[in-house]
């Protein structure tokens, strides 16, 4: 039943952040900006780098969907130390979306 519950918060998760109908005027600008600044997140252990998001907010969020961390990107490459309990997270910075494994 929980391993259901967890896919079923999951699969809503996803679809809360997956784009709407987006027109090709809209695509051709959202490629044009991809282009000029290809934002990147690594993950080791605790630590994430940022590279290419100046502006942007990360926002760490649960499986569950809950959003744990929300934090301002303020140099073109940030660090950033998580210190939350070890399990699959979800990262989104801008429209840049990874799932990660605190260990």
């Amino acid at each position: 039943m929980t391993k259901r519950l967890l896919i079923l918060s999951f699969a809503a998760l996803l679809m809360a952040v997956a784009p709407s109908a987006i027109s090709a005027s809209e695509m051709e600008l959202a490629a044009v900006e991809q282009e000029e600044a290809p934002v990147s997140v690594s993950v080791t252990g605790q630590t994430v780098l940022v590279a290419g998001a100046q502006g942007e907010t990360l926002e760490v969020v649960s499986l569950t969907g809950r959003q744990l961390l929300t934090i301002k990107i303020d140099s073109p490459a940030q660090r950033v130390e998580l210190n939350i309990p070890r399990g699959c997270y979800i990262l989104k910075v801008g429209k840049v979306v990874r799932k990660i494994q605190v260990r």
